[in-house]
């Protein structure tokens, strides 16, 4: 048995019953139940339509996501994000270096790496090397200016930790984002590459070893050893090219509003939802949703 799941982008919840109709009719279905009224929908079926593809296509041009996924086993114990691009909406690096006068260099490396045009690691050093000699408090400036949590984050976070889920960051970013990143978004933990600094200036290299896609999935396959459950009980998300084994390795891989090389090895695939849709995808309803207050701004 499957769940094929039709999502809409909450603000806009125009997700109306003719529209879930026309699902129903074009999957070859009858049945649905909403999961919140006007942004999520869910069917259940025995099999995944062949043309499923070019269905998913025809809903995203519209601004749905289609997904399907086995029915069984949905809520996952653990939860692992990506920061850059997904629990956030920038790219810190990117951001430093805009700062720093060198923005469009960066921010295209950046999108080559995460596109798996190069190699992240390589693409990570020559970064870093181009902040040298920045003021370390230029890091200050750019978390209080320039980074924002993204929508839903909180909700996916909160909801799944009620429900007795472990979650956990690991990034390809900086520590010293990622710190702050899963103080305010409510995670138990995080993982990422520290950055340099000496005398008060950044150092220009990141410590060894880089956290990249292998140490990605390493990651996710030590935390579920460390609670005792196996890989096929966490959700992980993520948008870059380094966060593929890791995606590929839960037993749901969210690619979320992902590079296009990397949306097309992935089989679950948020374009148009905000984070909440991992709280669907996993049969929460949108009246389970936790929310917390945050001092975030």
């Amino acid at each position: 048995m499957f769940i094929i799941s039709l999502l809409a982008d909450p603000k806009k919840r125009n997700l109306d019953s003719e529209r879930v109709a026309d699902a129903m009719r074009q999957l070859g279905l009858e049945h649905f139940r909403w999961l919140s009224e006007g942004v999520a929908a869910e069917f259940r079926s025995v099999a995944i339509p062949h043309n499923f593809e070019e269905l998913r296509s025809g809903f995203d041009e519209f601004g749905f996501d289609l997904n399907a996924m086995p029915a069984a086993n949905r809520r996952k114990k653990i939860l692992l994000a990506d920061m850059d691009s997904t629990m956030i909406g920038q790219e810190c690096i990117d951001e430093l270096a805009d700062i720093a006068g060198v923005g469009e260099r960066v921010a295209d490396i950046t999108a080559r790496a995460m596109n798996g045009e190069i190699g992240f690691k390589s693409a990570l050093r020559f970064r870093v090397e181009l902040l040298a000699g920045l003021d370390e408090q230029i890091v200050e400036r750019v978390w209080r200016e320039r980074i924002s949590i993204n929508p839903g984050a909180r909700e996916l976070v909160a909801t799944m930790r009620s429900n007795g889920a472990y979650a956990a960051i690991v990034s390809g970013g900086f520590t010293v984002f990622a710190e702050r990143v899963a103080a305010e978004a409510g995670f138990d933990e995080y993982k990422a590459n520290e950055l340099i600094s000496k005398n008060g200036r950044l150092a220009g290299y990141v410590a060894d070893p880089i956290l990249g896609k292998d140490a990605k999935a390493s990651f996710l396959a030590a935390t579920c050893a460390r609670l005792g459950t196996d890989t096929c009980e966490a959700i992980a998300v993520g948008d870059g090219a380094n966060d593929l084994s890791m995606l590929k390795m839960a037993g749901i891989g969210v690619a979320y509003k992902a590079k296009p090389a990397v949306a097309a090895q992935c089989g679950i695939r948020i374009n148009n939802c905000d984070l909440t849709a991992l709280l669907y995808l996993q049969g929460y309803s949108e009246s389970e949703f936790v929310t917390t207050a945050s001092s975030f701004g």
